[in-house]
């Protein structure tokens, strides 16, 4: 299970996007970035965070630390903001909490250092779970001292949305033409060779293990949360067995190098919860 911590002190809310996370404070003496159970994306969304976060973990992919955040209502009641103090009311209970990397840097800042046996792997991963959320104009990926960190999963697995139609997701091909790694020269080839036999059905019944019940949607008497669990994991085998559809684009992608790939100015994609970028030829220590 992921660890527990609560809430003590609500900092501020992070205007990154509509579903308006906020910093947090925990009694682990931890901070967080918190996501919402109530915020209009939908808990779907903090399923995949964990499902992917915790699948990356798995094949020693970098992805900071995920626990689930207690949130009593009464911390918002010193929010100004009346949108971001009935989110917080709405998402009183058990949320989604990122480690916060305090100093981390914006991927434009050492995109150039990724190498391509990292840039593989991280384009191998986001194929098979058809996460369509790491583009130059928005990479999702950070450093902190030094080492790439991913993050926000939520716009992966996009076939729970629609159960019904889950199975079209499997075979469906890749665009990588845009990720924000592909002109990184990404190894996709080796990245195949040794991640694919890695994920494997008591892998992914033990990362399905870590998403709280509640969170499962759709889970009644007729499919409990342990039976839709075990459909994210064929799922996501399935998806895996059909890489003869997807690898092909995506090695011929990685073969491309990103020819023509724009690439956003330093400190576009940077979140504004890391500050300032810092000047032209300063790193990080």
């Amino acid at each position: 299970m992921l660890s527990a911590v609560t809430a003590t002190r609500y900092v501020t809310p992070l205007r990154e996007g509509g579903s308006l996370p906020g910093l947090m404070e925990a009694d682990d003496l931890g901070t967080y970035v918190v996501k919402w159970r109530a915020a209009g994306q939908g808990v779907r969304v903090l399923v995949a965070e964990v499902i992917c976060g915790e699948l990356a973990r798995a094949l020693d992919l970098p992805v900071p630390t995920l626990v689930t955040v207690d949130v009593a209502p009464e911390l918002a009641v010193g929010e100004p903001d009346h949108e971001v103090q009935e989110l917080l009311q709405r998402s009183a209970g058990r949320n989604l909490g990122l480690d916060y990397l305090p100093g981390a840097l914006d991927f434009e800042a050492g995109a150039d250092g990724v190498a391509p046996e990292l840039a593989g792997r991280v384009l191998w991963f986001d194929a098979l779970v058809g996460n369509v959320d790491r583009s130059w104009r928005n990479p999702n990926m950070l450093f902190w001292h030094g080492r790439l960190q991913l993050i926000d999963h939520g716009a992966a697995l996009t076939f729970h949305h629609s159960w019904p139609g889950a199975d079209a997701a499997v075979s469906r091909p890749y665009d990588a033409t845009a990720h924000a790694l592909i002109e990184c020269e990404p190894d996709v080839a080796a990245a195949d060779a040794a991640l694919g036999a890695r994920v494997t059905r008591p892998l992914l019944t033990e990362v399905l293990a870590t998403v709280p019940d509640e969170w499962l949607e759709g889970a009644t008497e007729e499919e409990p949360p342990e039976a839709v669990r075990a459909r994210y994991v064929d799922q996501v085998l399935a998806r895996l067995d059909a890489r003869e559809a997807w690898l092909p684009g995506l090695l011929a992608a990685a073969a491309t190098g990103g020819a023509g790939r724009r690439r956003a100015p330093r400190g576009a994609n940077r979140p504004s919860w890391l500050g300032p970028p810092p000047p032209e030829g300063v790193t990080q220590r």
